[in-house]
């Protein structure tokens, strides 16, 4: 191993009780997208207070801090900070009892079980560990702590605040914490996430009396019709070597059995993994739900995004080079993954400003537990990202999580 990243990997066994304290501080304080105001306040006066040069407030709660320590290239690591808008129901002590309201003023419980207090967490660790450690690197290190990733919109919000502030980064490197043996890390290049987008289409009708259908134009009809039509795009439109899924989760209509409503409203979300297919269910979505309209009589549905998230590509040749230090590192605790039908906005950091990206992920399913899953060909059993039940086995994925940013961060600095 590399004498100099040996060094810092030898810094992190003393971290360890403080980062499962920060980690289990943020899962009981659990802020929604573009509300991660105490979460980016820790995060800012942490790096504040090991010198680094901090700003805050970008992209409406982001944070970013640079160290710069001589010549070299630039490295930017990036955390999500926001949690989901839905109850924790895994019953560890340090569960999640918070509510409150999303930026559209529905109030709901609120926890983190995407595992995004673990990744402030684990970048707060790195972070510390390398700004205390000057002599065991050279180059530029920039820290992103970044709001809402749940919704889309924090990496294109840092990114327009951003805009000729800040140096651009020569490689962008990211990680999520996922279903897996605990302490294990999957990289892939190329697609590892898709790229997920959100709809909202409204139908419109014409209302009337339930008795008199003929006076209507029915746009429960019109949706109904359309759902099912929908599905085919996948079955029939996309080759089957071209993964992609289409899911409609909610259509919504109407008050009462005897009227016929104006409008009605469905909601879809769509994943895939190359951009090309992404385009064309975009527009097989569009032609499907407006032809269906028009064979009624009414006028075009109006289709507006809810959120939209870009394929993860990561650059072949940076995941190489990652892969070659996480081999040689992890040995067999490391592993090239299959890409996952989850969706992210990091990528956007790369492809705005041009700039090689790789994002990999850390296991931190309790090993037995993994174990009997993979015998009885059942991993689908282990609560997943997003679920209720969702928990991390903190032992050994709090380490690897900082071992795997800190190989990933001497690759290049």
């Amino acid at each position: 191993m590399n004498i100099k990243l040996n060094q810092l990997i030898q810094k992190i066994d003393s971290l360890l009780p403080k980062i499962e304290s920060l980690y289990k501080d943020f899962h009981q304080h659990p802020e929604l997208s573009m509300q991660e105001i105490r979460t980016a306040k820790i995060a800012a006066e942490h790096l504040k207070k090991i010198n680094f040069e901090v700003t805050e407030h970008v992209g409406v709660t982001g944070v970013v801090g640079i160290i710069q320590n001589g010549d070299g290239p630039t490295v930017m690591l990036r955390a999500d900070m926001d949690a989901l808008p839905m109850e924790e129901k895994t019953g560890l002590a340090y569960a999640s009892q918070v509510r409150g309201e999303t930026l559209e003023g529905v109030k709901t419980s609120i926890s983190h079980m995407c595992g995004h207090d673990l990744h402030v967490a684990w970048l707060m660790g790195v972070s510390e560990i390398l700004a205390t450690n000057l002599s065991n690197w050279k180059g530029t290190l920039m820290v992103v702590f970044q709001p809402g990733e749940e919704i889309a919109k924090g990496a294109l919000a840092m990114i327009k605040d951003m805009e000729n502030k800040f140096p651009i980064p020569d490689i962008i490197l990211g990680q999520h914490v996922m279903v897996g043996e605990a302490g294990s890390i999957g990289y892939k290049a190329g697609p590892i996430l898709t790229a997920g987008d959100s709809l909202h289409i409204t139908f419109h009708g014409k209302g009337a009396h339930g008795s008199m259908p003929q006076n209507s134009i029915d746009p429960v009809m019109i949706a109904a019709y359309s759902a099912v039509r929908l599905q085919s795009i996948v079955s029939r439109e996309i080759a089957p070597l071209d993964s992609s899924v289409l899911t409609i989760g909610s259509i919504q209509a109407g008050t009462k059995e005897n009227i016929i409503p104006d409008e009605a409203v469905l909601k879809l979300n769509m994943r895939s993994y190359k951009d090309s297919v992404r385009e064309k269910m975009l527009q097989s979505v569009k032609r499907i739900c407006s032809c269906e309209s028009r064979a009624s009589g009414a006028k075009d549905p109006d289709i507006k995004f809810i959120d939209s998230y870009p394929v993860t590509n990561n650059d072949y040749r940076a995941t190489q080079k990652l892969a070659e230090s996480f081999v040689k590192y992890f040995e067999d605790r490391c592993f090239e993954t299959e890409p996952a039908t989850a969706s992210e906005d990091f990528s956007y950091f790369g492809r705005i400003w041009n700039v090689p990206y790789v994002f990999w992920f850390v296991g931190s399913t309790h090993k037995l537990e993994w174990e009997v899953a993979i015998k009885n060909n059942n991993v689908e059993s282990i609560p997943a990202n997003h679920s209720s039940q969702f928990k991390i086995e903190l032992e050994p994925t709090i380490k690897a999580g900082l071992e795997a940013m800190l190989v990933a961060t001497k690759t290049w600095l």
